[in-house]
């Protein structure tokens, strides 16, 4: 049996692609717009060790799985094919014996992952309970402190690593990037004077926007020193330093409080499901009476999954990272004893801000793999196409929450009707 059988015995139907091997086999249409094709032993080792997107991952980064059609930099459109179409089955056992009769059973034998995949979540537990501040610190600096100019190359200008708000389907990444800090401040009504907290501030998009354009006092905090280094520069050569500061340091270690208004950006995915009441708690007591929290994270689609990422996404994206469904985050957020006013769903805008990193990556692509290497500019494609599917598709969300710090003769300083 050849590999390109055995593939074939495992589809439930045919797919639109063309899939060949180093065994010379190949099945699927000549003429199809994609081709896969698998190069080594050490890919299918992959393959038949970690079955599902692990595996996969693994035999792509590592070179030992091409696909022609796409470009590295944005796969989507074939990730959307495979996401459409492929349907396995289960092979009898007399199917799989002849299988791995064929392929040889030395290909059971896990090979060394890619250098860019983080350690399993076993050996993880060894460095630090998850969510202790080491191995946050640790989590954070896998995943942001890559290359300061590599982000610049996905990011844009904006150097903004959140969902962007388009206010026109035509709007420019850079416009939409504006459009979300601005909606922000207008959601927590920010204005000239008040003192404002960004908790896991990126490379300080909030807290120039907010001192630039709304006169207020930021202080933001970040867990990668490289973010923290790049914001702090920028925030000096934009005048803005008599306002705003960006620390390289755990928000939990702020000692500052009485904070008009808290911003939370694309952190309490790195939290973790079990600390969501003391976070919310922290953000309660760091808060003034009346004062008001933005929440803005990504969620699943409803509240009964499990939390923990995919295996993927664990191990090359964003080690102990966790997601829940809005639900759960309100009520974190009421059971902490703040007040939720609004929240919304901009789950698609998502899927347009991957789209535009995407095409970035793509376009400064040569420049990328110079800085990051080939490896980790294709866990970049692989993964930002990825997650754009599953915005899409409606597998994950982005929720903004707002709340107030509503004191107990139920004065919340919220007026009658929103005003953003």
């Amino acid at each position: 049996m050849t590999i390109a059988q055995a593939f074939d015995m495992l589809l439930v139907e045919p797919l639109p692609l063309r899939f060949t091997a180093y065994d010379g086999s190949a099945s699927g249409p000549e003429d199809a717009p994609f081709q896969f094709h698998l190069r080594t032993p050490r890919g299918l080792s992959y393959l038949l060790t970690a079955p599902g997107d692990l595996g996969l991952a693994r035999a792509y980064i590592s070179g030992d799985l091409e696909i022609e059609g796409v470009h590295p930099g944005d796969p989507y459109e074939a990730m959307r094919l495979l996401q459409k179409g492929l349907k396995l089955r289960r092979p009898s056992a007399a199917e799989a014996i002849d299988m791995l009769r064929s392929v040889g059973l030395s290909t059971l034998r896990p090979p060394a992952p890619p250098p860019q995949e983080a350690l399993p979540r076993w050996r993880r537990m060894m460095e630090g309970l998850r969510h202790s501040e080491g191995r946050d610190a640790e989590a954070i600096h896998h995943h942001y402190d890559v290359s300061n100019t590599f982000y610049e190359y996905v990011l844009g200008p904006s150097m903004t690593y959140t969902c962007a708000v388009f206010p026109t389907e035509d709007a420019s990444l850079e416009v939409a990037q504006e459009t979300k800090y601005d909606l922000v401040a207008r959601k927590l009504d920010l204005q000239p004077g008040q003192r404002l907290l960004d908790l896991g501030c990126g490379w300080g998009g909030m807290v120039r926007h907010a001192a630039k354009e709304y006169g207020v006092n930021v202080i933001g905090v970040t867990l990668s020193r490289e973010q923290a280094s790049w914001a702090q520069h920028r925030i000096k050569e934009e005048g803005l330093d008599h306002l705003a500061e960006v620390r390289f340091m755990d928000y939990r270690h702020v000692e500052e409080t009485g904070f008009d208004a808290i911003s939370s950006i694309g952190l309490t995915e790195h939290i973790g499901l079990k600390n969501y009441p003391s976070y919310f708690s922290w953000i309660r007591d760091h808060l003034k009476p009346q004062g008001r929290l933005l929440n803005h994270c990504i969620t699943r689609n409803d509240n009964t999954q499990s939390a923990s990422a995919g295996a993927f996404i664990d191990r090359y994206v964003f080690p102990d990272g966790e997601l829940a469904g809005s639900g759960t985050i309100v009520t974190a957020v009421e059971d902490c004893g703040l007040e939720v006013q609004h929240q919304e769903n901009i789950r698609v805008h998502y899927a347009k801000t991957l789209a535009g990193w995407c095409r970035n990556l793509q376009e400064n692509w040569d420049a990328c793999v110079d800085e990051v290497g080939i490896g980790t500019a294709k866990v970049w494609g692989l993964y930002m196409a990825g997650s754009r599917l599953a915005f899409e598709r409606n597998e994950i969300q982005l929720h903004h929450v707002l709340a107030t710090k509503t004191d107990a003769n139920g004065a919340s300083g919220y007026p009658l009707r929103h005003t953003f």
